[in-house]
């Protein structure tokens, strides 16, 4: 709907004050409208799906379109009460499909504007945002924003968003006074903590806060979405809020929105009760229970996949507890409802118990699933503890907390050293840590706490403190515990007595020599040092380490060195203004390469090129990846000019290997920097890399040039397609006039891809010649005579245009060729078209029709020779030796007449060859008498001839025993010859 705006200037002074309506009272929407907003008219459109749904059965198209189904199977089936049923059916299925078209409207609506209302109207040119009160509740709104074509900016404004509650519909009130849309005021409003303050405003809103393990606030943002269900973390630590609508918001660490997804329209309609996030081997997953008691997850939020978990019979209420699990590769969901538990696949709701669970054992009030899927702990309502495998087929261990009430939280804590499980269980200020033994390790918390099971332990985090519950590693056990006698333990004190210069330092040495464990206990002081998280602690160890090499040959240094690297960058990434408290552990298990990304991903670069170099790591694996992700983010910056941004970019980087400017232009691009983009691309030095990027940005020309100047033809191809999809034809092809080599290529394509393209290319250059070339190539393709022969006089217009006679005469000749070949083939019913002049004549002559042969010599003006040597060949293809020889004596030859001989030769007919012989010249005579056999003559006629060569022919050919005499009489001749 379009309001027309009123000419007055925008000055918003009309709209300070709400407008009185009895008892209605319209005012400018606040923050804490926001979620009775969204709620409103989620509500306002799918009550009206009824309304929408009988005024297109009302529809006379849809009556007909009923009638005709109920009498086309009335026809068909001959039935009254299928044909009803048809039509039920009908309209039983249109029904869902006309909800599923609201449900989409509004999920649509709720995560795009009005999931910030405050971005999208209040602070929008020309948009604003209304609500109606009745007794303090909104029970209706109303948006204006700019409309959608530009022709009508300026003049009108278009209505969205409109719904009224049921409960106030059709209650019209008179406005006491009267407004007019003249604009919006400068929405104002003060940001508070939920908690920080005693008094809140009734327009505050939460804050979403990212801290570091050490507590350092990264980022905070006011929360302007909707009600939050669950958070939690991905993989690549990017922040998942999951709201009551089913909508996913995913933030950086830095509070930074990226995208967002929705988790379907099911979920939308009865929205999210509880939340789970999950990983697996296909990456993070999220899984929902919906208000109607349906399972819905994905296992992939970066491959959004939804799947719809089976119903469990007979569920009316939510379950006490329910995880994810994974088995064989598919996840699964196990849920319990008071003494059962539920297995939910694919395709089907399974009932299963655990083995050696008690029948007296209660109902299930907490699970908890291991950090790396595989156990599962359950708690019941008597204290029991149940532990397992998760695919509940073996039963690890039980204990009895001996406490009812159900925990807060429960955790897996896995233990490397012992290789055993426990699971921390946490009430309010209390924690216990359970598991195989009869016994437990009770601790008690000054304050509420939240856990965090990692693989090598769990986390307990408090709003002043943040502790490591983890088992003890063998090394440092050893080492520490009291009057300890193992070997690492007496080399530390052997270490701390030589500081003291006492000779106690001496024996202990001694003692651990005479057992031969002094490597052993070096390895174990390493060791220990590793797990240490003080400094001080860990140079101890080390130097006891070190003090101990000094007595022992060849002892291998690399273990050493490494661990001393390790730990410097491990006590550096575990500085509290860092916040990265990784065990020793945990940075073996994730590598060097992901906690680089982690600090890439917090910012932290002069740490992470650092660690790099100390590290030696290569170049391209290290301080180039660190450094292309530090430029991609300096191009968000938008503070600075898009040429300092460039020349910073280039000074720092330079050539390091390694490194794609393409990339960074690419992340520029993406921040609307696109003049950037371009500086950044005169960086790059493969154009491969240029190319893909100018045409993403369409700068087109450009990136033809760039194509051009690499040499790459593909490239070329590339960017000349996509100009031809993009521009129109005749400015696609003036920018190919500018380009020779583009166009040239684009002709080569033409010829094999777009003929019809080719024939427009070479009219626009008035090239005569090359559209003289293109219709005989496109005579070819002509099926009938009548439109080759058309093509063809195509052809002659353009070459004599063109001023090639030669071309035109022999375009007319193939023109008077095809016709008379029509005419053959029309008379002798036999196949003539498409073949040459030369194979016409020749097939003429094959089929004994030699008189038109010899009209097709005289039209076409055959030369002689070539004429005669058609003749001849047919003849003797034919096998008509008679007519030949009449042929021969006809006129003197032009051809001479060794090709009469050689053809009958190699037709095997030595007979008919030797007729022909003695009437070749003298000069090949002798070749001829050697191709019919006749060895004798041959050589008489070398001998008449007096020529040596001739007779050494001859001589090669005769054999000692049939050809003596000829032998004989050569030699003679030679012998003759040499003494003249």
């Amino acid at each position: 709907m379009k309001v027309p705006l009123q000419p007055q200037p925008f000055s918003g002074s009309d709209l300070q004050a709400p407008v009185p309506m009895a008892p209605y009272r319209i005012r400018l929407y606040r923050d804490e409208d926001y979620d009775a907003v969204r709620s409103l008219f989620a509500r306002g459109i799918i009550e009206h799906a009824p309304a929408i749904y009988r005024h297109m059965l009302r529809s006379t198209r849809v009556q007909l379109g009923l009638l005709a189904l109920f009498t086309a199977v009335r026809a068909v089936a001959g039935s009254w009460l299928l044909a009803l049923a048809a039509v039920a059916l009908a309209l039983a299925a249109t029904w869902p499909m006309m909800r599923s078209f609201s449900t989409s409207y509004v999920q649509e609506a709720l995560i795009t504007d009005l999931c910030d209302i405050d971005s999208s109207y209040m602070r929008a040119p020309d948009s604003c945002f209304w609500v109606a009160e009745a007794d303090g509740a909104v029970v209706g709104m109303v948006a204006v924003a700019p409309p959608q074509d530009p022709a009508q900016r300026g003049e009108a404004l278009e209505l969205k968003r409109m719904s009224v509650s049921k409960d106030h519909r059709g209650r019209e009130r008179r406005p006491r006074g009267r407004s007019r849309l003249r604009g919006r005021p400068v929405p104002t409003a003060a940001l508070l903590k939920n908690h920080g303050r005693k008094e809140k405003s009734p327009s505050a809103r939460p804050l979403l806060e990212i801290y570091s393990a050490s507590g350092l606030l990264l980022a905070s943002v006011p929360w302007k979405s909707g009600q939050l269900v669950q958070l939690g973390w991905t993989a690549s630590e990017d922040l998942l809020c999951i709201q009551e609508d089913g909508t996913v918001l995913i933030y950086n660490l830095f509070c930074e929105f990226k995208r967002h997804f929705s988790m379907g329209n099911e979920v939308l309609q009865n929205h999210v009760l509880e939340a789970k996030v999950f990983h697996t081997e296909y990456g993070t997953g999220v899984a929902i229970l919906t208000g109607a008691h349906r399972f819905s997850l994905t296992t992939n939020i970066d491959d959004l996949k939804l799947r719809r978990m089976p119903e469990v019979p007979g569920l009316q209420k939510p379950p006490s507890c329910w995880a994810v699990l994974t088995q064989d590769r598919v996840t699964i969901v196990l849920l319990a409802v008071g003494q059962d538990l539920y297995l939910l696949d694919n395709t089907s709701c399974s009932v299963v118990t655990p083995p050696g669970m008690s029948p007296s054992a209660g109902a299930y009030l907490q699970m908890a699933v291991s950090f790396n899927y595989r156990c599962l702990a359950l708690f019941t309502d008597t204290g029991y503890i149940w532990m397992g495998l998760a695919t509940l087929k073996d039963k690890l261990c039980e204990f009895n907390s001996a406490i009812r009430s159900a925990p807060k939280q429960m955790v897996w804590c896995t233990r490397p050293r012992s290789r055993q499980r426990a699971v921390v269980l946490a009430w309010d200020r209390q924690l216990m840590v359970a598991g195989n033994s009869t016994e437990c390790i009770r601790f008690v918390l000054d304050e509420d706490s939240y856990l965090v099971p990692e693989p090598d332990g769990v986390r307990i985090l408090s709003r002043t403190s943040h502790e490591f519950l983890h088992e003890i590693p063998e090394a440092s056990q050893e080492i520490f515990k009291i009057a300890s006698m193992a070997p690492g333990a007496l080399l530390l004190e052997a270490q701390k007595e030589y500081e003291k210069e006492s000779q106690k330092a001496d024996e202990y040495l001694r003692e651990i020599k005479d057992q031969k464990l002094l490597p052993e206990a070096v390895s174990q002081c390493i060791e220990a040092a590793g797990y240490e998280h003080e400094p001080e602690t860990q140079k101890s160890l080390l130097r006891a380490a070190s003090f101990g090499k000094c007595f022992i040959d060849k002892f291998p240094p690399e273990s050493f060195v490494r661990m001393c690297q390790d730990l410097r960058v491990l006590n550096s990434i575990r500085d509290y203004q860092i916040g990265i408290p990784l065990t020793f552990t945990q940075y073996k298990r994730l590598t060097v390469e992901v906690l680089l990304d982690r600090l890439v991903l917090r910012r932290l670069y002069p740490l992470a090129i650092r660690i790099c170099e100390y590290l030696r790591l290569p170049e391209i694996q290290g301080v180039s990846r660190i450094l292309a992700h530090w430029a991609c983010y300096k191009v968000q910056q938008k503070d600075k000019s898009d040429e300092e941004v460039a020349y910073a970019i280039n000074q720092k980087l330079g050539d390091t290997p390694g490194i794609s400017y393409s990339e960074i232009a690419a992340r520029a691009y993406d921040c609307g920097r696109t003049e950037l983009a371009i500086k950044l691309l005169e960086y790059e030095p493969r154009s491969g890399e240029q190319v893909p990027l100018l045409l993403k940005m369409k700068r087109s020309k450009l990136a033809l040039s760039k194509a051009i100047e690499s040499g790459d033809t593909d490239l070329v191809y590339t960017v000349v397609l996509h100009l031809k999809n993009e521009l129109n034809r005749g400015t696609f092809f003036m920018t190919l006039q500018n380009q020779p080599v583009a166009l040239s290529l684009y002709r080569q394509f033409c010829k094999h891809q777009e003929r019809e393209t080719l024939k427009d290319l070479y009219n626009q250059d008035d090239n005569h010649q090359e559209l003289g070339n293109f219709h005989v190539h496109s005579s070819y393709s002509e099926k009938r005579i009548e439109g080759r022969v058309g093509a063809l006089q195509n052809a002659v217009d353009e070459y004599y245009k063109a001023k090639n006679e030669f071309a035109a005469k022999a375009t007319e000749d193939q023109i008077k060729l095809l016709r008379l070949q029509r005419h053959l083939q029309e008379d002798f019913d036999k196949p003539y078209l498409d073949l040459s002049l030369h194979n016409t004549v020749s097939t003429l002559i094959q089929d004994g029709h030699h008189k038109k042969a010899e009209q097709l010599y005289r039209e076409f003006k055959i030369p002689d020779k070539r004429y005669w040597w058609l003749k001849i060949s047919a003849l003797a293809t034919r096998g008509d030796w008679e007519e030949m020889e009449k042929f021969s004596k006809s006129k003197k030859s032009p051809i001479g007449y060794l090709p009469f001989v050689e053809i009958a030769v190699k037709h095997h007919n030595r007979y008919e060859a030797k007729k022909y012989a003695p009437r070749v010249t003298p000069e090949q005579r002798v070749k001829a008498f050697i191709l019919v056999g006749d060895l004798e003559q041959a050589a008489d006629a070398a001998i008449e001839h007096k020529n040596e060569t001739e007779m050494n022919l001859v001589l090669s050919k005769c054999s000692a025993t049939t050809d003596g005499a000829v032998v004989e009489k050569l030699n003679r001749a030679r012998a003759q010859l040499l003494k003249k």
